[in-house]
């Protein structure tokens, strides 16, 4: 009775394991890829290992941007859902609108769904939306690279986001960080 015990608990671990890996590697895979920009965050934190904090000119959302427009500020997270639509010749997206609510995208949009969260970051008037690729992990001791980063992002149907590649003025992370000054 206590060997098929351990051998469920060790099948269901191993599937769970698994699934995670199956789910992430689908979006990647399966997903549409946007090029998002990014604010300035301190990006170190020796507590918690070498990654990168990313914090995306999307996640600071006015209210006049949902439909219907907020009047009051949202609970920590609540579901949102925000519609991206290319910006130009640039090659970023942006936010065209934004819901508590499921949106269909139109064929050149993409869905993408986070949930509030409160941040110093967030503006008056607006809503803060964490969508889950707010840490780009690193090698350790790789360093810091100092530029502008952009970030690839590939959405799936569902809205669920995945973090492709980071570039640093437009270099792919990995590569700029051999050019740092340890």
């Amino acid at each position: 009775m206590k060997l098929k015990l351990l051998a469920a608990v060790l099948f269901l671990q191993t599937a769970w394991i698994l699934g995670t890996v199956i789910q992430q590697e689908t979006v990647l895979q399966l997903g549409k890829m946007v090029l998002l920009e990014t604010q300035p965050v301190d990006p170190r934190d020796p507590l918690r290992g070498d990654f990168v904090q990313l914090h995306y000119k999307v996640s600071n959302l006015a209210r006049g941007r949902f439909s219907p427009p907020l009047t009051n500020d949202l609970a920590a997270g609540t579901r949102v859902y925000v519609i991206l639509t290319p910006t130009g010749t640039n090659g970023f997206w942006d936010i065209s609108r934004a819901s508590l609510e499921r949106i269909k995208p139109r064929q050149s949009e993409v869905l993408l769904s986070g949930r509030s969260e409160p941040s110093w970051l967030a503006t008056v008037g607006s809503v803060n939306v964490e969508y889950g690729i707010e840490k780009y992990f690193i090698a350790e001791g790789t360093g810091n690279p100092r530029g502008k980063l952009t970030v690839a992002v590939v959405v799936s149907r569902s809205g669920r986001g995945a973090i492709k590649d980071v570039f640093v003025d437009g270099k792919p992370y990995v590569e700029a960080v051999k050019n740092v000054d340890r």
